[in-house]
């Protein structure tokens, strides 16, 4: 099993930037497979962004591009999303992921959700 753990998230006025983090611990190998998805009320869970592999830069959701930006540690397998020019579109429950491989065997880890709300 591997454990997440997020924090960070928190109350922020539309235009103003927030900070989330994710550390992954517990029976991890050697895959760094990371991101982060959201899901906003009544709204299918979405992909954020992520990293797929140490050898690739991460990967944005259109919606975010040049506004969010995803900092990793491979080491520590931490992924910190630092988000700016926050807008209540962006309003959702922000949840970390693992994946520890990318053969269909491998399994994908969830953390607890934490809540970014952008108020209007």
């Amino acid at each position: 099993q591997v454990r997440l753990v997020e924090s960070g998230g928190g109350l922020v006025q539309t235009g103003g930037s927030l900070r989330i983090s994710c550390s992954a611990s517990g029976n991890i190998g050697s895959s760094t497979h990371m991101g982060w998805y959201r899901q906003a009320p009544g709204k299918q869970r979405e992909l954020v962004a992520e990293y797929t592999s140490t050898n690739r830069p991460a990967i944005y959701a259109e919606s975010v591009k040049g506004r969010f930006t995803m900092i990793r540690d491979n080491v520590r397998r931490s992924v910190d999303l630092l988000m700016n020019i926050l807008k209540p579109e962006d309003t959702a429950v922000y949840y970390c992921y693992y994946r520890n491989g990318p053969s269909p065997l491998a399994q994908t880890y969830w953390g607890q959700g934490t809540q970014v709300t952008v108020s209007s």
